[in-house]
């Protein structure tokens, strides 16, 4: 394992009373210490400069590195390929809602390297549980960019079927689908089937005590689910030094499975590692959580501002490690990949680019009347009279201005 020298902050000091003085207090102090002075370790097999980290000179990342041993270099171009539809799907989503096309949009820049390598190590028989963010896992399932995209408008709640693609629908409730995936994972063992499930949450969902309920019946039932946590280091405007004392991979300990921290801007390290924790879900070997170390280049959604609480070296530093540069400087220097690839892969997205914008735009509006439908069973008075107040003020409006 590398090290990433960024990775732990101290917390800032704390503005409660202040203990009494001891020898007990001491040694908690001088424990603590150690604790936020001590590096996390970070795998990582591809380095901001594009260069394979070589396993003999790094051994600890051996166990990792044996996962993604058979990766070619048309498997590296499809990842590349995978990041870069992603990001221009997702800067188009952006561009939608500042239009005012769609209500709101959670952006993943950045964290393409995270969402693809994770997305890219599933079976097809494998079950997804995402937040609002997941667009690139959703890629890499196979759902059309443009279903995501009906709920942010608001005409559907969520346009895709998720047993078709084993991609549930996005949960915008933090942490909840944590639960759901344990509950799942359960289900899967209590049925003999060796397929996994993975459940994706942020670092602020972290916090919330689904999460710690998510980890504990895991844990106790041995489940095959994989929590993929995408350290963005931003909880809306909270960064992680107020959100825990601990670095968050360390969590898993106290609940009786392993944490593991990667590298979250280098695609190859991420499917390494989420291939070695989906083999251990499937082997029966319980719970592991993943921590992606990672940085949210942009706003939190499309309705805050960043630029109130972050300063801008700290996001000039994550710039020079954005996932897509780093493969293609990889791919640049070891032949894999020209620029007429590169080129003709832009083309591609922008052409992509044009139909999600075509395709949102001629989105049916739905039926106003349909919200008062399958409220009750067999109907209800109150439903009635609440439909036809309804339908009378729409049709108030009926006629021009």
């Amino acid at each position: 394992m590398t090290v990433e020298s960024t990775a732990a902050r101290k917390p800032r000091r704390s503005s409660g009373a202040k203990r009494p003085a001891g020898a007990a207090s001491a040694k908690t102090a001088a424990a603590t210490a150690k604790t936020h002075d001590a590096e996390p370790q970070l795998v990582q097999l591809l380095t901001p400069e594009g260069e394979r980290v070589e396993v003999a000179d790094h051994p600890d990342v051996a166990e990792f590195a044996a996962f993604v041993a058979d990766i070619t270099t048309d498997d590296l171009r499809g990842l590349y390929r995978d990041m870069v539809m992603t990001r221009r799907f997702d800067g188009e989503a952006t561009a939608l809602q500042r239009q005012g096309e769609l209500g709101l949009w959670a952006s993943l820049l950045g964290q393409e390297a995270a969402q693809i390598g994770s997305g890219r190590a599933l079976r097809d028989d494998d079950y997804v549980f995402p937040t609002y963010r997941e667009h690139g896992v959703a890629w890499c399932r196979g759902v059309d960019p443009t279903n995501l995209l009906g709920m942010f408008r608001g005409v559907n709640h969520g346009g895709w079927d998720p047993t078709t693609n084993n991609f549930h629908l996005y949960t915008i409730v933090i942490g909840s689908q944590t639960l759901h995936a344990t509950g799942y994972a359960m289900g899967v063992a209590k049925d003999g089937a060796d397929s996994a499930v993975i459940a994706y949450f942020g670092d602020g969902a972290s916090s919330q005590g689904d999460v710690a309920e998510a980890f504990t019946f895991s844990a106790v039932y041995n489940s095959p689910v994989v929590f993929f946590c995408q350290n963005n280091q931003w909880a809306i405007s909270e960064p992680t030094e107020r959100q825990m004392r601990v670095p968050l991979y360390q969590r898993a300990q106290g609940f009786g499975f392993p944490g593991v921290r990667v590298d979250g801007n280098d695609v190859l390290a991420c499917l390494a590692v989420t291939r070695w924790a989906l083999d251990r879900a499937r082997r029966g070997e319980g719970p592991t959580l993943v921590e992606a170390f990672t940085y949210r280049m942009g706003a939190h959604t499309t309705s805050d501002d960043p630029t109130k609480y972050r300063r801008d070296e700290e996001t000039a530093a994550w710039e020079a490690k954005d996932p897509i540069l780093r493969l293609k400087a990889h791919l640049l220097a070891t032949g894999g990949a020209d620029e007429a690839y590169f080129e003709e892969l832009e083309a591609e997205s922008e052409t992509m680019g044009k139909r999600v914008r075509e395709v949102v735009r001629s989105m049916p509006d739905p039926d106003t009347m349909a919200i008062f439908e399958n409220v009750y069973a067999d109907g209800h008075a109150l439903v009635d009279e609440e439909r036809a107040q309804f339908a009378a003020y729409l049709a108030s409006f009926e006629g021009g201005e």
